[in-house]
């Protein structure tokens, strides 16, 4: 059981990646993108407090969810409680995509010195990596807003150490 901060979820959604997704929208992000699609997001101190147990048993008690998706905020500010909450998941046969303003070569050197970044790194099936750039939006891009946004195949790279980048079908 570890307690996240949320700004809420979305218990059945087919636009924050493959499938139909629990998709949950932690609280607190940095990067304050210019045009970001949900700025009430970024106070640390808004939203509200779940227990990652309860998240779970929600999730599995619908069997069409094909995964989850952590967005935000940004994730990787709390990555512990998600970590856990996403080793659970892939237990339960579900798959892990996560959305972060960091760069995937940023949060390898964060992961060097914080276990939870690390561990979060590893539970992640799909990273889109990057802040959200408003000059680059194009929308015609799949499950992302900028041109600048990665898909990166996460297991893939961290066994190669580099980015590598995951076309969905």
């Amino acid at each position: 059981m570890a307690k996240l901060r949320i700004a809420g979820i979305v218990p059945e959604s087919v636009v924050d990646g493959p499938g139909i997704r629990y998709t949950v929208f932690t609280q607190g992000c940095r990067h304050n993108c210019k045009g970001c699609q949900n700025p009430q997001t970024h106070d640390f101190n808004g939203g509200y407090f779940v227990d990652t147990d309860d998240l779970f048993s929600e999730m599995t008690e619908n069997p069409l969810i094909k995964g989850l998706t952590f967005s935000g905020g940004d994730p990787f500010e709390q990555p512990a409680p998600l970590a856990e909450l996403a080793e659970k998941a892939h237990a339960a046969g579900k798959d892990i995509m996560t959305y972060t303003g960091y760069s995937f070569e940023q949060l390898l050197d964060k992961a060097k010195s914080d276990p939870a970044t690390d561990a979060l790194l590893h539970q992640t099936d799909i990273l889109i990596d990057g802040p959200f750039i408003l000059e680059q939006l194009n929308l015609e891009l799949k499950f992302r807003g900028s041109d600048n946004q990665r898909v990166i195949d996460v297991p893939r790279s961290l066994a190669e150490r580099k980015a590598i980048t995951f076309e969905f079908e």
